[in-house]
């Protein structure tokens, strides 16, 4: 089956990509390019009537540990950590680079 691809139209996309492709490239990718638009082909002739949308083909489970409240540290201990703290909170420049 010939590919619905031609050369120059992988050549045309390659440049607005602003790709530069060698000559074997543009080849090789008119080729892979090609089988898969016919891939595509295949895929959107079968008979889907009364398929669910799906955006994955298992269900998914979320996996996640219970939350367990249990204790932090003190505000004052972080703060004093913190190379700048101000009125209970971490000082921090207003622009990135300069010093507070």
């Amino acid at each position: 089956m010939s590919s619905p691809l031609r050369r120059e139209d992988v050549a045309h996309v390659a440049r607005l990509a602003r790709l530069s492709l060698s000559e074997a490239e543009l080849d090789l990718f008119t080729e892979q390019l090609g089988q898969i638009l016919e891939h595509a082909s295949d895929l959107s002739s079968l008979d889907l009537e009364g398929v669910i949308p799906t955006a994955h083909p298992f269900g998914l489970i979320n996996v996640v540990r219970d939350d367990v409240v249990r204790p932090s540290l003190e505000r004052d201990v972080v703060l004093a950590m913190a190379p700048d703290a101000e009125d209970g909170r971490f000082a921090v420049p207003r622009i990135m680079g300069e010093a507070p």
